[in-house]
């Protein structure tokens, strides 16, 4: 008996916590009810510490955390969804003349995307590839009336001949511009190459002028953004012009997407890339809005802080602000103080944003949709602020095995059947 209380003893001790209590000077409990401020008065774990360095320390208390719910947008149409038509990369929606525009990549061609080996002068390479900037008005915001083209290709050899994609707005001194990437050769031949350009117009619906010039270029040789310089999203901070981008590292297929800053005075530059760059490490698109002094961002897919929203007091040195589910693609937010701020943005609450896979890649193509949330100091609305969504498992099945990772299991699973009948 005696042995077997010894064995207890000993069991029971090395299943304690080993720390050392003279480091840790608490001499109670974390309290039952969360301190909405961070305690002073006691040592905090590394998980604490953290928990209190975002806006709130609980969720729905948090002005930059949200749900994000969607709405198929009527007005516009697809072909049948046989890849053929595309829409996608929506810009900010802005409200003028009594109505909401937003602009976006168009690709209208006899085939869906065949492939960089593939392609012609009509059949595309990628979604993305033969593709010029449209826009359409609404009363709504659920409804669209598609008006035309905004930006065209323009006649080679000027940039983006080969297609002109993912355009944003941007409204300056009772004028307003278009930023977009101008492709001069089909997309996925080497690197995407392809700068910013910019058109410019006396009113939302145009006519528009090209620049026809680059306006901010790729970086040299050995640069992170020698490649790509994608999503060019411009607003107006601290009465210069903020234009946020995307590049990355690494090269296909290792790709890491990362977000730089370019500066300028004027619209048409020159441009003057922050020497901080990269601002954000991760990202697929460039999503940003004013909010209070600083600017938020939503950094969606790619790198080790995708699926956050980020916030920088200077609009250069972003924190995560909260972690968030179903982020909306290509997030264009109706972002009314995108202008003209003065340090006081008040947030988002919707936008247009895309998905792609629509179909099967067969019929590669994109459509556009409407995302609201509630990221608004001026709204406070309890279920956007709710952190638990519920999928049915059709959605889990659907990211199932593929059949070589299911090979391997098999594979795995006979090694160890052959090993127990030894």
């Amino acid at each position: 008996m005696q042995y077997v209380l010894l064995l207890m003893m000993i069991g029971g001790s090395a299943c304690q916590p080993t720390f050392d209590k003279k480091e840790v000077k608490n001499d109670s409990a974390f309290p039952f009810i969360l301190p909405k401020e961070k305690p002073t008065d006691r040592q905090l774990s590394r998980a604490m510490e953290r928990n209190y360095s975002y806006p709130a320390a609980r969720p729905e208390e948090n002005e930059l955390y949200t749900q994000f719910k969607y709405t198929e947008l009527k007005g516009f149409d697809y072909n049948g969804h046989d890849g053929t038509i595309s829409r996608r990369d929506p810009s900010k929606v802005i409200f003028e003349n009594g109505q909401y525009y937003v602009w976006y990549t168009k690709r209208d061609t006899p085939t869906p995307p065949k492939g960089p080996d593939l392609c012609n002068d009509t059949i595309p390479s990628r979604d993305w590839d033969l593709s010029e900037i449209w826009y359409a008005t609404s009363k709504d915001g659920f409804t669209w009336e598609e008006k035309g083209v905004a930006v065209p290709r323009p006649p080679k050899p000027n940039v983006g001949w080969r297609s002109v994609t993912t355009t944003d707005i941007l409204k300056w001194k009772g004028k307003y511009y278009l930023y977009y990437q101008g492709f001069m050769q089909a997309s996925g031949k080497r690197g995407d190459d392809c700068p910013v350009a910019v058109s410019y117009a006396d009113s939302p619906d145009g006519p528009w002028t090209p620049a026809n010039k680059i306006v901010i270029p790729n970086g040299k040789e050995g640069e992170w953004d020698q490649y790509s310089i994608h999503d060019p999203y411009p607003i107006v901070y601290k009465d210069k012009i903020y234009l946020y981008y995307k590049s990355d590292f690494d090269g296909d297929p290792n790709l890491v997407r990362m977000q730089g800053l370019a500066i300028a005075d004027d619209p048409l530059g020159p441009f003057e890339k922050h020497p901080l760059n990269p601002v954000i490490t991760s990202g697929h698109e460039t999503t940003l809005f004013p909010f209070k002094e600083g600017m938020a961002a939503l950094v969606i897919k790619d790198g080790t802080e995708h699926f956050t929203i980020q916030y920088a007091e200077d609009g250069v040195n972003f924190d995560i602000a909260s972690v968030v589910s179903l982020m909306p693609t290509a997030a264009g937010p109706y972002v009314p103080d995108a202008f003209n701020s003065n340090g006081n943005g008040r947030g988002i609450t919707w936008g247009i944003s895309h998905f792609t896979n629509v179909t099967t890649w067969k019929e590669n193509h994109a459509i556009i949709a409407r995302f609201d949330c509630d990221l608004s100091l001026d709204v406070h609305d309890p279920v956007m602020k709710q952190t638990q969504v519920y999928f049915k498992p059709k959605v889990y099945f659907s990211q199932g095995l593929n059949k070589k990772q299911k090979a391997r299991i098999d594979k795995e699973n006979q090694a160890l059947l052959k090993k127990a009948s030894k």
